[in-house]
Order: C-alpha cells, then structure tokens, then sequence
C-alpha cells in the first residue's frame, strides 16, 4: 500500500497528457484560422530576417565543418601515401651510395612534418568548428519553442478578444429570459438566474484575461531573449571564418615552407648521387681504355670524375671557362633585393662559380655569372648570389 501510495497516480499522468493534447489542437486550430484568414497572426520582420540569417549561417557552417573534415582526411591519407614512398625509398636505398643516412633522416622529418601539420588542424581548427557549430542546435530548438509559444498567444488573445466583443450581446441575452422555466419564474427568481448568467460570463472572461497574460508574458520572455541572441551569432561568423581560415593558412604555409627545405634536401642528395654514379663510370671507362697504366691515385680519379662530370653535363661539346662549375638555367624571375645578388629572367642561363671561400656560401645559394655577359665580354666580373631553388641544372 505504501508503494502504491508513493507512486504518481494515473490521473495526474492522464491530466497533463490531456493538457498537452489540448495544447496542441488549440495550436493546430489556430493555425488553420490564420491560413484561412481568419485570424490575425502575430508577425515580426526583423526577427523572421534574424531566423532567415540563423539557417543560412547554421547551412554554410555545418558544409564548412564537412568540407574541413574531408581536408583533414585527406591530410591522413596524404600523409600514409607520403611515408610509404618515403619508407620505400629508404629501404631500396643501398648503404654504400651517397647521402643514405641523409635519406633515413628526411624520411622520418617528413613523417613528423605530415603528423605535426594533421594534429594542428584536428586540435585547433577541427575543435574550434565543432564548438562552434555546438551552439545552433539549442538556439533552433528555441526558435521553434518561440513559434509554439506565439502561437498560444494567438490563440489565447483571439479567445479573449471574442469574448469581449460578445459581452453586449450575452448580457442582452441574460436581460431577456429565454428558456420556458425562467419566463414561468417569479421575477425575483429572473434575477437570481441573470445574476448567476452575469457571474458565469464574468468568470470564463476573467480566465481568459488570465491565461492570455500568462501566454503574453511566457512568449516575451523567450522573444526577447532570441532578438538579443540572434544579431550576436550572425555577426560573430566574421570573426570565427577569420580565425579559422587564417590559422589554417599559418599551418600551411609553414607546413609547405618546412616540406620545401626537405625535398630541396632530397633533391641535392639525388644530384650528388647521379654525380657519383657519372663519376664511377667515367672511372671504371678510363681503367678498361688503359688497362696497363699504373693504378690511379684518388686525387687522379677524383679529377677525372670532375671532368667526366662537366663534360656530360655539358654534352661531352662544349667547354666552360675557367672557374665555371656548371651551368644552370633560370626556371622563375628573380629580381635582386642587395647588390650582391644577381637579378634573373626565367629563361636565362647562368655560369655557376666556386666560392672562394667556402665559409661564406649560404645555404640554398649560388654565385654565378650570366651566359649572355660571358659571351659578350669573356669576363666573369659581374658576378652575383642568387637562389639555387629558383634554377634547374643544365
């Protein structure tokens, strides 16, 4: 008995159920009046542009979010492709060629490089645009509550507003007894019959007051709350596309940066292995044309490499003059910003020159004079530094 005591009865679960249904037909009738016309609906401009600007913005945020999750997916799958060609170089690399623990170390930079640049967009912009898309689901749950709530107010004004415009005619009804037993009654029964008429009336309109205040009064507190909010949210997608996009772009552009140097690293570490390769065969065909000569010193055969070398890559036809390693050609413009540099056209060629001292060279920088000066003057005085990225070996 004591548990039956403490659980809820039916009938205050049947009420509220009841309640609800009787909400939902009172909003559904209204609904129908206001699109047949025949009731007014409550109608706000600038918060229907307010909602018009919250689906527009909660669209384009939910595509940016897909969009960024298919870019940092394929940032994984980049990264897997990426390490795979990596590891299979390293592997297939034989010990003894040139650079091999240079290889080993710009595969494992480049892995670190590719997980780096993936964990700072899942961690920052990744994070930032689920938080950021966090907020919409409950301010749209709000919006419909406002709608519903409106709608009460409708309906409850609409009521009240038909009870006061037929309050004449009630009380020239209650004046005039209608039915046979209050014609038949004594006149000091008639107005015991009007008054209790006059209270009823009284009583049904003052509800109504009642229920349209409390309608008002919910329906304002939410408005009111939704007209601050929804100005605020659409104009902080300014900021939020600036953050994301500008972070984005910081991670690149020292993503990219980072991955140049590797594979300009890689890059002279494959030079220097085919001059090593050009080498060894240009030793191994000087030892079979003369077989009986005396065994080479390794300063005779670093020599004749070095001239093997300058002599294909120049087409075993043509002679470079004194002091030029090899030539290059400029594959971009290039415009010199000291007077040191030298100031380059895509197209140009240019004679590379030894450093007479090796100290001074920077990294990633050559010293060369053009081809065009050389053959006009058959000097090499207007010498000059340029990048070594911005030209291909020829």
């Amino acid at each position: 008995m004591a548990e039956e005591q403490g659980k809820p009865g039916k009938g205050i679960n049947t009420g509220k159920l009841a309640t609800s249904m009787q909400k939902r037909l009172s909003r559904a009738q209204e609904k129908v009046l206001q699109k047949l016309g025949k009731a007014d609906e409550t109608r706000d401009t600038a918060f229907e542009e307010g909602v018009a600007n919250f689906n527009k913005q909660m669209a384009e945020g939910t595509k940016l979010q897909k969009d960024l999750r298919a870019y940092l997916a394929a940032v994984k799958t980049m990264h897997d492709a990426s390490k795979r060609l990596q590891d299979c170089l390293a592997d297939m690399y034989e010990p003894e060629w040139f650079g091999k623990e240079e290889v080993d170390t710009i595969a494992e930079e480049t892995d670190i490089l590719w997980s780096d640049y993936h964990d700072k967009l899942a961690d920052n912009s990744m994070i930032a645009m689920d938080n950021y898309l966090a907020q919409f689901p409950d301010i749209k749950a709000r919006i419909a509550k406002r709608d519903r709530k409106m709608t009460d107010y409708d309906s409850a004004r609409h009521h009240f507003g038909s009870l006061q415009k037929g309050k004449k005619q009630d009380q020239a009804k209650i004046a005039k007894p209608m039915s046979l037993v209050e014609k038949a009654a004594p006149g000091w029964a008639q107005g015991i019959l009007s008054a209790h008429q006059i209270a009823q009336t009284n009583l049904t309109r003052n509800q109504a007051e009642e229920e349209l205040g409390r309608a008002q009064k919910v329906f304002e507190e939410i408005n009111v709350d939704l007209q601050d909010e929804l100005p605020q949210l659409w104009n902080s997608r300014v900021g939020f596309y600036v953050n994301t996009f500008q972070s984005m772009a910081g991670y690149q552009q020292r993503f990219h940066k980072d991955m140049g140097k590797l594979n300009q690293d890689l890059n002279d570490v494959m030079t220097k292995l085919d001059e090593q390769r050009l080498a060894n065969e240009a030793a191994a065909a000087n030892h079979s044309v003369t077989p009986d000569a005396a065994p080479k010193t390794d300063t005779a055969v670093a020599a004749a490499a070095g001239a093997a070398t300058t002599a294909v890559t120049n087409g075993s036809s043509e002679v470079l003059p004194a002091g030029v390693i090899y030539k290059v050609k400029a594959m971009h413009d290039y415009a010199a910003t000291d007077g040191d540099e030298l100031e380059m056209k895509a197209g140009d060629v240019v004679l590379v020159l030894a450093w007479e001292n090796p100290d001074e060279q920077d990294d990633g920088w050559l010293m060369g004079v053009k081809e065009s000066h050389w053959l006009e003057n058959k000097d090499l005085l207007a010498k000059g530094v340029f990048p070594e990225n911005f030209t291909q070996k020829l």
